[in-house]
């Protein structure tokens, strides 16, 4: 085992990147609100897990959208459950979300130096947002169709572009089979890629300029 440190020592220098993380600084101002971004991050971390147990049964068809997910909450041992984690999970992470915004406005900690970090975490807290409006349309069901189609047809009263959006998000001039399969690409590929790349950059901030102080 000796060895195998060793190896990877010499080439990565890992002690003193354990060093680094080990020996961190935590101001004594910080309490149980300063864990709200965190208990967030684990929510996605739950979301990430659940959603891809789901994409084994489910099947992006407005045929079979309802279907799938019916078989699943009936059928497939657990379904039930992974769904409902990954229900009340969603929900927990724009609670937590919200609470971690208020928190951070609350304190300053949006101030000098820290306005990049904060820039990155409004563009999180959009990026959750179109989570749950991708998100509640896959199940194809009255309420999610009525929702997808009232959600992209907002961009219609933006001058100019507007109708170009609204078909761009529909995929053609109505709510169908292309506006699922848009939605689905959405949750479960490009909005998670993002989030990832949008957390990274904002925790190598937060650990490059610490936690903010008390006001």
């Amino acid at each position: 085992m000796g060895k195998v440190y060793n190896w990877f020592q010499e080439r990565l220098e890992i002690q003193a990147i354990a060093d680094d993380i080990s020996s961190k600084y935590v101001p004594p101002h910080v309490n149980i609100f300063y864990c709200l971004g965190g208990i967030t991050f684990v929510c996605f971390l739950v979301q990430v897990a659940t959603g891809f147990a789901m994409t084994f049964y489910y099947r992006p068809s407005v045929a079979d959208a309802f279907a799938s997910v019916e078989y699943m909450m009936t059928q497939v041992n657990f379904g039930w459950l992974i769904r409902s984690i990954h229900r009340w999970s969603a929900s927990m992470m724009v609670l937590t979300m919200i609470l971690h915004t208020f928190r951070v406005y609350l304190t300053g900690g949006f101030k000098k130096p820290r306005e990049l970090t904060w820039v990155t975490g409004v563009i999180l807290a959009s990026v959750t947002v179109s989570f749950g409006v991708t998100g509640y349309s896959l199940p194809w069901d009255q309420v999610g169709y009525w929702a997808c189609k009232i959600v992209t047809g907002v961009p219609e009263a933006i001058p100019v572009v507007g109708n170009t959006l609204v078909e761009l998000l529909r995929g053609g001039t109505s709510v169908g089979q292309g506006t699922l399969t848009r939605f689905y690409s959405l949750h479960t590929f490009v909005l998670p890629l993002l989030t990832a790349v949008l957390m990274l950059a904002h925790f190598l901030m937060i650990r490059k300029q610490g936690i903010s102080g008390p006001l």
